[in-house]
């Protein structure tokens, strides 16, 4: 049975969506089955993953409003292995149509339900703002992992975000966890950036993953020729430090 993470932080701009792409590339170089789902209308790890969210006959959007199932929706990508429920700004529509729904904040959980055993790990890719996604995202998740730039206001997000988990756990999903918190785009010559990274460490120490990924050109550029950064460049930081962070995950979900 498949472990699901959502990857999460209702701060934007903060690699949430590049912490999705990478890493489920990451868990599938090291031989685990690996589905990404992106619920976040901008498509953007859709697009980062080779996938045209342009020419998608079936999305997240069609199997949200119930109009094809999970399978007809998902896309092999053939050069990193893992597969996709894409998703482009179609999925607004779907929103809109979960706010009038009953129960529908299961939808997503319901889906992966069905397809579960074909999977070790299940990453979901967040919009970065608490809605109807959102909240299917969480009450399907088994962990929530949290990328942080550790900025000024990184703290402050956080805080938010910890409100937010804790909602979805005495609502819909008694169970979820946050698996940690992963420091990126992070720069050991900016003093702001160490201290924030002790103050996490100081105040989330069990949680706060040790790998470290830094700000990196391939990381950036990798989007923009449709790669994770394990297939563009494998041997950059970058997508060293997504391997690393792979192998944290691993231990700390107990898949062997």
């Amino acid at each position: 049975m498949a472990t699901t993470l959502a990857i999460a932080n209702q701060k934007g701009g903060v690699g949430k969506t590049t912490t999705a792409v990478n890493l489920s590339a990451a868990l599938k170089a090291i031989k685990k089955r690996v589905l990404l789902i992106d619920i976040d209308p901008q498509g953007n790890a859709t697009m980062g993953c080779g996938v045209d969210k342009h020419t998608l006959d079936n999305s997240i959007c069609e199997l949200l409003l119930d109009e094809c199932s999970i399978n007809k929706a998902i896309v092999h990508v053939d050069e990193s292995g893992i597969d996709v429920l894409g998703s482009n700004t179609d999925l607004i529509a779907a929103e809109i149509a979960l706010l009038r729904g009953d129960n529908s904040e299961f939808k997503l959980k319901n889906a992966i339900n069905s397809i579960a055993s074909q999977y070790d790990y299940i990453i979901i890719d967040c919009p970065p703002s608490l809605n109807m996604l959102t909240i299917n995202a969480f009450t399907a998740s088994d962990g929530i992992i949290i990328p942080m730039q550790c900025e000024y206001y990184a703290l402050e997000g956080l805080s938010a975000l910890m409100q937010t988990i804790e909602k979805i756990k005495a609502t819909t999903n008694p169970e979820l966890e946050i698996t940690g918190l992963v420091r990126t785009m992070y720069d050991t010559r900016n003093n702001l950036s160490n201290e924030v990274s002790l103050q996490l460490q100081q105040y989330f120490s069990h949680k706060v993953f040790k790998t470290i990924v830094p700000r990196n050109v391939k990381l950036a550029e990798a989007p923009s020729f449709g790669q994770d950064a394990i297939s563009y460049a494998r041997s950059s930081k970058g997508a060293i430090s997504y391997i690393s962070l792979a192998s944290e995950v691993l231990r700390k979900t107990s898949i062997n």
